[in-house]
């Protein structure tokens, strides 16, 4: 699944810039995710980055776009190939 960032964000600006797939951009209202860009940062980090910054724990698996590992895995390459 790719995440998603839940209305409980503070707008403090620390995800954005950890995010390795430059899926994290600035929203109308709070930071949001690009689901096809998103990995998870599998194929970059262990863990997922923005979700270790977070100071409000706002971050979670979307569970409207489930993907497995291996298709997280396949859209890292993909983007790492197309760049």
């Amino acid at each position: 699944m790719s995440l998603i960032i839940t209305d409980d964000c503070i707008n403090c600006d620390v995800c954005e810039p950890e995010c390795p797939n430059d899926a994290i951009f600035q929203g109308e209202l709070i930071y949001e995710i690009e689901a096809d860009k998103c990995t998870e940062c599998v194929g970059h980090y262990a863990e997922q980055q923005c979700v270790v910054v977070c100071p409000v724990a706002c971050i979670f698996t979307d569970p409207n776009n489930p993907e497995s590992k291996e298709q997280l895995q396949a859209k890292y390459e993909k983007l790492t190939i197309e760049g």
